[in-house]
């Protein structure tokens, strides 16, 4: 009963981070414009981040897709990550690094929810 709980928080807190960068990238705020021009993306980068971000967050809350969208929101925080450390900076317009470590938090918590369905990762993969 504690995993499954605990699998249910890892799985909320994706869902969270994910669901609250929407807002920022659909409305182009100035931070989400800085970050994907810098990245040399702009427009079509952030909408479609947005959208592959939206579609992860639906995936993992539903049970049965859980397993593929936390795959997913591993490819786009990889991702993410690699921006960072390569284009961007840990600190993105004196935000602390607060973006960096919501990728990571968000990385580590897809890492652990397809380990523990590891099992079918390799059902798939046969």
């Amino acid at each position: 009963m504690k995993s499954v709980v605990f699998f249910w928080i890892l799985r909320l807190a994706v869902a969270v981070i994910l669901a609250q960068t929407l807002y920022f990238k659909f409305t182009a705020s100035e931070e989400s414009v800085y970050i994907f021009s810098a990245l040399g993306i702009e427009p079509y980068g952030r909408i479609g981040t947005g959208i592959a971000e939206l579609i992860t967050a639906i995936l993992i809350l539903i049970p049965r897709t859980s397993l593929f969208g936390a795959i997913m929101g591993c490819g786009v925080m990889v991702g993410a990550i690699f921006a960072h450390l390569f284009v961007l900076g840990i600190e993105v317009k004196n935000d602390g690094g607060t973006l960096f470590i919501l990728a990571l938090i968000t990385f580590l918590c897809c890492v652990t929810l397809v380990f523990k369905d590891r099992t079918k990762v390799m059902n798939l993969l046969n």
